[in-house]
């Protein structure tokens, strides 16, 4: 019963720590880093407590439920650790720019004439960016291409991508 209500305050402090973020900040700055962040802690105390709780309900005796526990919560506290660095240290992905397009494969939309512009289909990054395009040559709706430079913030110019014959 003991190691079920240490589960539940671990559950309690890492709930806690989820919706009001850490809840040592500052406090534990002499310590290493997000070893000691309320989230971790938090998991480590839960998965201590339910991971002897599970061993003692298995027929285990309490010197050996305790070191189970143990176990199970340095292993859930290293999680918890790895996945909060994960998400702080993953940054966002940056906005797409018109100079993202350069060298990248697309489509034309609307047929390219001689000495005007047409519309093509470039994806970036999983995006579909849908640009005015300009070639040396005409292309006809459906050619793939392929961007080779950058005429303004909404325009392109491309150029026929080689198609092997076969």
């Amino acid at each position: 019963m003991t190691l079920l209500v240490i589960g539940l305050i671990g559950l309690v402090v890492l709930g806690i720590s989820l919706v009001a973020g850490d809840l040592f900040d500052g406090a534990l700055d002499a310590l290493a880093g997000d070893v000691f962040s309320s989230a971790v802690l938090g998991a480590f105390v839960a998965a201590t407590g339910f991971g002897g709780a599970a061993a003692q309900a298995a027929g285990a005796p309490l010197l050996v439920a305790l070191p189970v526990g143990l176990v199970a919560g340095v292993a859930f506290g290293w999680f918890a650790y790895w996945l909060t660095r994960l998400i702080r240290d993953g940054g966002s992905d940056a906005t797409l720019t018109i100079d993202d397009t350069i060298g990248r494969d697309g489509k034309v939309v609307t047929g390219i004439p001689a000495e005007g512009f047409g519309v093509v289909t470039i994806l970036v990054g999983g995006h579909t960016m849908r640009l005015n395009a300009r070639a040396d040559q005409p292309l006809d709706p459906g050619t793939q291409v392929h961007v080779t430079s950058v005429l303004s913030p909404t325009a392109v110019t491309v150029a026929p991508v080689w198609q092997p014959l076969g």
